[in-house]
């Protein structure tokens, strides 16, 4: 009964000392960016991200050469820039999900739309199914466990964000595992 009374403890110290999340941060185009350059595919890339309420979408791109316009379907389909919903030309745009269904974004340079400058932003709606088979997952082996890697898709803290400092559910349990274990052992 001293061991669970001591692990949710611990438990709650951590879950006080940082901010828990699922979320993820997602550089459009990787590491190519927001560009024309090199044929990005962003269609392509868009269909291998699983996009969540509570996410960050980055734009980075040479704020002389392109922006970001966030369109509608309809839009989005033509390559229509005439009336965007919001625009964004600073070169590091930064973008928050908020609800579900599909963003639509473009560039808004004359051909860049065009010539693939365009993505659709799916944000799938989990469903309590989905939710419930994600938390009875398979746990990772304590092997596992020992050398925690971050997941490549959380930014390291810098000075900018570093007084929000977000630590992904999973790397959580992790660390509570290894600190249990090493305290129990």
């Amino acid at each position: 009964m001293a061991f669970i009374e001591k692990a949710v403890v611990f438990l709650m110290m951590m879950m006080t000392a940082f901010q828990v999340s699922d979320a993820a941060v997602h550089k459009v185009g990787d590491s190519a960016g927001w560009t024309i350059i090199g044929n990005i595919d962003y269609k392509k890339w868009a269909a291998t991200k699983n996009f969540q309420v509570g996410d960050t979408i980055i734009f980075e791109y040479n704020a002389k050469l392109h922006n970001v316009m966030r369109v509608t379907h309809e839009m989005y389909k033509s390559c229509n820039a005439s009336s965007p919903l919001s625009m964004m030309s600073s070169g590091n745009d930064t973008i928050k999900i908020t609800n579900h269904g599909h963003h639509f974004f473009l560039c808004g340079v004359p051909g860049h739309c065009q010539a693939g400058q365009k993505v659709d932003i799916n944000v799938v709606k989990v469903t309590d199914a989905d939710a419930h088979a994600h938390a009875h997952a398979p746990t990772p082996s304590s092997s596992a466990m020992a050398s925690p890697v971050p997941p490549a898709n959380v930014p390291a803290p810098s000075p900018n964000n570093a007084s929000s400092f977000i630590v992904p559910k999973a790397q959580l349990i992790a660390l509570l595992a290894l600190a249990l274990s090493t305290y129990y052992a």
